[in-house]
């Protein structure tokens, strides 16, 4: 296999993967499933709690227009806290609520059985080279983070 066709599987394997275990939790969830966009708002905050609505929108890759309005729906739903920064009164900071903390141990703990229950049925070497190669991932994403 070359390098590209090495990153062009990976790439598509990994957004499979992703794919999956969104649809499982959101079987398991059931109705109090919340769209993607919204658990990975949750995410931004959970990872840097005060990030800012400009600040989560680069993260995500989105319109700040449309992280505002996940902002005040989720906001709504009582998972996030908006407070203004007292140095820039324009700039809002976002935090979870104790629900969105729940909400995000829940999701995070789902997502972890999801995963664990799946490798179960693997053989021992697949469970051993995945393990092997979380490391080299994690550097990847670095990389491709920082670039």
């Amino acid at each position: 296999m070359t390098p590209i066709s090495q990153a062009l599987d990976l790439s598509c394997t990994v957004g499979r993967l992703q794919r999956a275990l969104r649809r499982a939790s959101a079987r398991a969830a059931g109705d109090s499933a919340l769209s993607n966009a919204k658990v990975e708002l949750l995410l931004a905050v959970l990872r840097q709690p005060g990030i800012s609505v400009k600040e989560v929108a680069t993260v995500l890759c989105a319109a700040a227009n449309t992280v505002s309005t996940l902002v005040g729906d989720l906001t709504e739903a009582g998972l996030l806290l908006r407070e203004r920064d007292p140095a820039n009164r324009r700039v809002v900071r976002l935090a979870l609520t104790e629900d969105g903390r729940a909400t995000m141990t829940d999701y995070q703990d789902q997502r972890r059985r999801i995963i664990a229950d799946a490798a179960a049925r693997l053989p021992a070497e697949d469970r051993a080279d995945i393990e092997r190669a979380l490391p080299a991932l994690h550097r990847l994403l670095d990389v491709i983070e920082r670039s």
